[in-house]
C-alpha cells in the first residue's frame, strides 16, 4: 500500500505540472481518527501516510482548506534534505508560526528589537533589508573601536550610527581585534535575516537590529547592552540580545562574576539574553580532582605558536572550592625528563604577578602567575598560569597538591589580544598522571544563571516519504553543568552547516554557497557550524515569542522554552531531568509561541509616556484617555505586580470603570491605529 501511494503521487504531480497549477509539498500531522477520505473529498492529492503523518501536494488554495479541516493538528512545508538554513527552519517548526497554524496570527518578529553583540558587521547586506528589499532593518549600530564619532549620548567612546541613512553610509564596522571579520553578519542573518530575495530567511525576519561591535572586555559589553536597552525603551519595544561569543579568561566559571551579576540585572529589567554554550565539547581541556592529601600531574598541550597571528601561549586556570591548594609548572625535554620548575604558588597567599622566565641553554619559557578576586562569593581559591613556549622545544606539565577539597582546571589558548577561547587537552603522558576530559565546558557568559545558554545539534532530516532522522548533538558543543553544578545548557538548537550572510568585505576565508547582486555589489552566503550559529536560532525564536506576547519576563521565556522543547530518540526523556548535552531539549518555535500567546503577562518593563493623559487621574469611577478626538484605543490593564486585570477599549468618549479596582497603582498599555504603544500609570 505504501508503494502504491508513492506511485500515485508521482502520477498526480506530473499532471499538476502539465496543468500549470503551482503546488508544494507539505506534511500533515493528524489526530488518530483522521481518515484519508477527507483529503479525497477536498480533492487534495496525498502521497504517503506513515502513522499520523501524511505527505500532500497542495496549492495555496488547498492549504487554506487544510487549515480548517477537522483532525489536522499541524501543517509544515516539506524542506529539502540539504545542509542549508531551510533545514534549520524545519527542525524548529517556524513555518507553523509564520502560517498561523492554530495561533491567533502569524508572527515574524515585527516590533521586536534583536541586539547582536559581535564583530564583523556588514550593515548594508541585503539580508538585513525587509523581504521586499526596500527598507534596511538595522535601526542603530555602535562600533566601539571607531574613534571618529559621533558617540552614543550616554557614552564617551566609539561611533554610533542611527537611522537608515547613517547605517548605509557607514556600510560596515571598522577593522578591529578580529580584523575584517564576518561573524556578526552571519549570526545576525540567522536570527533575523530577510532572505536577500533568494529565500534564505532567518528566524524573526521582520525584527529590527541593533548591532554592537564591542571591545573584548566585560565593561564594554555591559555598556553595549545598556545602550541597546536605552534605545529599546525609547522605541517602546522589547529587546532580545544575542551573545555568540564566550571567554574563559574573564572571571570564574560558576555564573557569579561581575559580568554575570550585570547580566542578571539586565534580565530582571526585561532584557532577554541568549548566548552560545561554547565549542569545546570535543576537547579534553578540563580536569576535576577531589584531593585527599595527594598530588596530580598532567601535561599541558599547546596550540601551535605559528598557527595564529596573535598567538601567545596557554592559560591554565585553576579554581578551588573550600580549601587552599598549591601548584607549580615543571619543564621537561621531549622524553619527559625533568629539567626545571617554576616558582611554587599557594592559592591562599599573595602572588607576585611579575613575568617570570625559565631559561635552558639558549631557550626561554615565559610565564606569569595571577589571581582573580571574585566579589560576592567569598573569593574562591584560584591561580592562573599564563605560559609562552614559542619554540616548542619542551614539554610543560602542571603539578597540583592539596590536603582536601575539589579543584577544577582548564587549559585554554591565550592570544595577545586577550580573546583566545578554545581549549587544548590535558594529557596523562606518564604513568600515574591525569588525562583531561570535556566536562564542565561552559565559559562566560554561558555560566550566567539568567542567560539562555544554547547548545548545538545537527538539524533533522525529513525524507519525502515522511521518515525522519533526528539530529544528534554536535561533537563540538560544550557540555555542562557549571563548576558549581548549575544546570546548563538550557536548550539546544541547530548549529551544524547553517547557511547565512557573509560580509563581502571580510578577509576571512569561507566557502561560498550562494550570492546575490544588490545595489551593484555581490553579497555572499556561506555555511558555518558552531554554537555561535545555534544561539541566534534561539534569539530569533525569542523574538517571535515577544511579538506574540510583549509582556513576558525573561524568566517566563526560559521556562516556556523548557516546557515546549522537542524531545526525541536522541535527547531521551528530559521532562523531569536535564542533559549536559541538550539542556532541557531542542528548541521548538511553534510550541514556544503557542505557550507564549497564552502566558499570563508579568510586565517586566514599565514605560510611562507623559505626552498622553488619563482623565481624571486618580479616579474613583470612570477614566478617559485624552487621545485623538473620537478615537477608540485598545487597552490592557495590569496591577503593580504585573498581573493582567482586564482588556477593553478606551477613548475621549469611552471610559474604563475603575469602581471594582482596589486602591493602588495600575499600568495601562494603549494601542491604536496610529501604532501608539504607551504605558500609562493609573492611580
Amino acid at each position: 500500500m505504501k508503494h502504491t501511494l508513492i506511485f500515485l503521487s508521482l502520477i498526480l504531480l506530473q499532471g499538476t505540472i502539465m496543468g500549470q497549477i503551482q503546488e508544494d509539498r507539505y506534511l500533515l500531522q493528524t489526530e488518530a481518527e483522521f481518515k484519508l477520505c477527507q483529503l479525497n473529498e477536498l480533492d487534495v492529492n496525498y502521497g504517503t501516510q506513515i502513522g499520523q503523518i501524511i505527505t500532500v501536494f497542495a496549492s495555496q488554495q488547498d492549504l487554506q482548506k487544510l487549515k480548517s479541516l477537522s483532525g489536522v493538528k499541524r501543517i509544515e512545508k516539506a524542506h529539502l534534505n540539504s545542509p542549508l538554513v531551510k533545514r534549520m527552519h524545519a527542525d524548529i517548526s517556524t513555518d507553523s508560526v509564520y502560517q498561523a497554524i492554530q495561533l491567533e496570527t502569524g508572527y515574524s518578529g515585527k516590533d521586536v528589537l534583536i541586539g547582536i553583540t559581535d564583530w564583523g558587521f556588514n550593515y548594508s547586506h541585503p539580508n538585513f533589508y525587509d523581504t521586499g528589499l526596500v527598507n534596511n532593518r538595522v535601526l542603530a549600530a555602535w562600533d566601539q573601536f571607531k574613534t571618529s564619532g559621533p558617540r552614543p549620548a550616554s557614552f564617551s567612546y566609539g561611533t554610533q550610527y542611527y537611522g537608515e541613512t547613517e547605517i548605509l553610509d557607514a556600510e560596515k564596522d571598522t577593522f578591529n581585534i578580529y580584523g575584517w571579520a564576518t561573524h556578526g553578519t552571519h549570526v545576525a542573518g540567522i536570527a533575523g535575516g530577510g532572505g536577500a530575495g533568494i529565500g534564505l530567511k532567518g528566524v524573526a525576519y521582520d525584527a529590527q537590529f541593533l548591532m554592537l561591535t564591542f571591545q573584548a572586555n566585560e565593561a564594554a559589553v555591559i555598556d553595549g547592552i545598556a545602550w541597546m536597552k536605552e534605545i529599546a525603551e525609547r522605541q517602546n519595544k522589547r529587546l532580545v540580545v544575542n551573545m555568540s561569543w564566550g571567554l574563559y579568561n574573564l572571571s570564574n566559571l560558576c555564573g557569579q562574576s561581575l559580568l554575570s551579576q550585570a547580566l542578571n540585572e539586565f534580565s530582571n529589567q526585561g532584557v532577554v539574553l541568549v548566548t552560545s554554550a561554547g565549542n569545546n565539547g570535543d576537547v579534553n581541556f578540563h580536569i576535576k580532582k577531589e584531593f585527599n592529601t595527594d598530588t596530580i600531574r598532567t601535561e599541558i598541550e599547546f596550540y601551535p605558536f605559528n598557527a595564529h597571528p596573535k598567538m601567545y601561549g596557554q592559560r591554565v586556570s585553576i579554581w578551588g572550592k573550600n580549601t587552599p591548594f598549591s601548584m607549580q609548572l615543571e619543564f621537561r625535554d621531549k622524553s619527559l625528563n625533568l629539567l626545571g620548575t617554576s616558582i611554587v604558588v599557594h592559592s591562599d597567599e599573595l602572588i607576585n604577578e611579575n613575568t617570570e622566565y625559565w631559561i635552558h641553554q639558549t631557550d626561554t619559557i615565559e610565564y606569569r602567575m595571577i589571581k582573580q578576586s571574585v566579589p560576592g562569593i567569598n573569593n574562591p581559591e584560584n591561580v592562573h598560569a599564563i605560559i609562552k613556549d614559542q619554540y616548542n622545544k619542551f614539554k610543560i606539565n602542571l603539578k597540583i597538591w592539596a590536603s582536601s577539597g575539589t579543584v577544577h582546571c582548564f587549559n585554554v589558548t591565550e592570544l595577545t589580544n586577550d580573546v583566545g577561547n578554545w581549549g587544548m587537552p590535558f594529557k596523562a603522558s606518564l604513568p600515574g598522571w591525569v588525562d583531561g576530559d570535556n566536562q564542565y565546558g561552559l565559559g562566560e557568559p554561558a555560566s550566567t544563571p539568567s542567560v539562555i545558554t544554547v547548545a548545538a545539534h545537527s538539524p533533522k532530516v525529513v525524507f519525502n516519504n515522511g521518515n525522519v532522522i533526528h539530529g544528534s548533538i554536535a561533537n563540538f558543543s560544550s557540555l555542562g553543568p557549571t563548576i558549581d553544578h548549575t544546570k546548563k545548557p538550557d536548550i539546544s538548537a541547530p548549529g551544524v552547516s547553517v547557511e547565512s550572510s557573509i560580509s563581502p568585505f571580510t578577509t576571512r576565508s569561507y566557502d561560498q554557497t550562494n550570492s546575490v547582486t544588490f545595489n551593484g555589489l555581490d553579497y555572499p552566503f556561506a555555511r558555518y557550524s558552531g554554537t555561535s550559529m545555534s544561539s541566534p536560532v534561539v534569539t530569533g525564536v525569542v523574538a517571535l515569542m515577544l511579538q506574540a506576547n510583549p509582556y513576558l519576563s525573561s524568566t517566563q521565556i526560559k521556562q516556556i522554552l523548557k516546557q515546549s522543547a522537542t524531545l526525541d530518540d536522541k535527547t531521551g526523556n528530559l521532562r523531569d531531568s536535564h542533559s549536559v548535552h541538550y539542556g532541557w531539549g531542542k528548541v521548538n518555535a511553534y510550541q514556544a509561541v503557542k505557550l507564549a500567546e497564552k502566558a499570563t503577562p508579568q510586565f517586566p518593563i514599565l514605560y510611562v509616556d507623559p505626552t498622553f493623559e488619563l482623565f481624571p487621574n486618580p479616579s474613583k469611577k470612570d477614566v478617559f484617555f485624552l487621545g485623538e478626538k473620537d478615537s477608540i484605543y485598545n487597552y490592557q490593564l495590569f496591577n503593580s505586580n504585573g498581573s493582567h486585570i482586564k482588556t477593553g477599549t478606551i477613548g475621549r468618549i469611552q471610559s474604563v470603570n475603575t469602581t471594582l479596582l482596589s486602591p493602588g497603582t495600575y499600568f495601562m498599555r494603549i494601542e491604536g491605529n496610529e501604532g501608539i504603544r504607551k504605558l500609562i500609570i493609573v492611580q
